[in-house]
């Protein structure tokens, strides 16, 4: 685990993302709550879920020492996995893109000696956690590609044509 890995990733979602929502948002409000049967059944669900899990993610990366991004008021709100983060397509396209500059922020803020500490927080449910700081980073890149990739798959179902998962461009 390094620095310039964890800066490349952090680089890959936010542009994966800025592309797939450049899909998003040619969606109708009806395409945008359509329901395909998963168990995040629609892209408004899982763009809320993967909304609310990065957010909690990042307030949670607070836990092993400051980071300047902490202070912004866009994490005073506290969410659950029952919360709903936004109401329309045009409010999760700013609020995502607003997260996505904090990735890049975390990634030029951390130190090698980050990656070897235990990040400790609660669950949803209530659990007490601790986890080494590079492994649950990774995991949190990792579930937003999981996601990506559902989204994906409901854009096709839309008729949406896609391509929006290839890191090689960024090596």
């Amino acid at each position: 685990m390094d620095i310039e890995t964890i800066k490349l990733l952090a680089r890959y979602s936010s542009a994966t993302t800025e592309t797939m929502n450049g899909i998003i948002a040619t969606l109708s409000d009806q395409e945008w709550k359509k329901p395909f049967g998963g168990y995040y059944p629609s892209v408004q669900s899982i763009c809320n879920h993967l909304y609310i899990t990065d957010f909690n993610w990042l307030k949670r990366f607070g836990n092993i020492r400051e980071f300047a991004y902490t202070k912004l008021a866009l994490f005073a709100p506290s969410y659950t996995l029952d919360s709903r983060a936004f109401d329309s397509i045009e409010q999760y396209l700013e609020m995502r893109k607003e997260l996505d500059a904090i990735f890049i922020k975390l990634s030029e803020e951390l130190l090698q000696l980050d990656f070897g500490k235990t990040l400790k927080w609660i669950n949803f449910r209530g659990e007490d956690q601790a986890r080494n700081f590079g492994g649950i980073i990774l995991h949190m890149f990792n579930h937003q590609t999981h996601h990506r990739g559902m989204i994906s798959l409901y854009l096709e179902f839309l008729g949406k044509p896609n391509d929006f998962s290839n890191l090689m461009f960024l090596v």
